[in-house]
């Protein structure tokens, strides 16, 4: 199939709507970025694709030849299900923009949104994507995306959408970023050893200076 579709392609033709319906959900993983980008983006409104089992690059291309396929439906209530196969290569600025939309995503959907986007998106974002689904969220709180979004969350924030959701940040506490230090190995031996030389000799001037102050 794959070299088909480039035998199809170095003959000059187009990847239009009756190829894309040619090529369909079962074969769309398998263009190139150069293919993908290749797709004129007035052919999705015809064709019937599905990329959610591709690579996130495919995702991200086709998401952004959606959204300018559909542009002047924008505001219409269809986009949502225009644009719907194609959230998963959805940037998190858009998805911001749709959680006002009262498009009432499913849990299933959510998931599987790209993960640099949805760990952007705050409680109150996510309630609006989810809207009457949001509840169901809980059932999934123990589970990868959902419990690693959760962990980037305030839990006052997260206790204010009344749904019981836990494993956020408790108030008073932080995140903490462990300070990457170059392998011992990297340093020579000899400032390694005179390091631990002068160890308690540092340890013990600190802690005179803490009693004194």
């Amino acid at each position: 199939a794959s070299a088909a579709i480039k035998r199809y392609m170095e003959l000059g033709h187009a990847l239009n709507a009756t190829a894309l319906d040619a090529i369909g959900t079962k074969y769309v993983c398998l263009l190139n970025a150069t293919q993908l980008k290749a797709i004129d983006p007035a052919s999705l409104k015809l064709a019937s694709l599905n990329p959610s089992a591709c690579s996130q690059e495919t995702k991200n291309i086709l998401y952004q030849k959606a959204k300018e396929a559909f542009s002047d439906q924008h505001h219409l209530p269809a986009y949502y299900e225009l644009i719907l196969p194609y959230l998963g290569g959805a940037p998190a600025a858009d998805l911001k923009v749709l959680s006002k939309d009262d498009v009432n995503m499913n849990v299933s959907t959510f998931v599987t949104l790209r993960r640099d986007s949805l760990m952007l998106l705050t409680p109150g974002e996510v309630q609006g994507l989810l809207g009457v689904h949001l509840p169901e969220l809980a059932q999934w709180q123990s589970r990868a995306p959902v419990r690693d979004w959760l962990a980037l969350q305030k839990q006052p924030e997260l206790d204010k959408l009344h749904v019981g959701l836990t494993g956020g940040v408790q108030e008073g506490y932080i995140n903490l970023i462990t300070p990457k230090f170059p392998a011992m190995s990297s340093a020579p031996l000899g400032t390694v050893a005179m390091v631990f030389h002068l160890l308690p000799a540092l340890l013990l001037t600190f802690l005179t200076v803490s009693i004194l102050s």
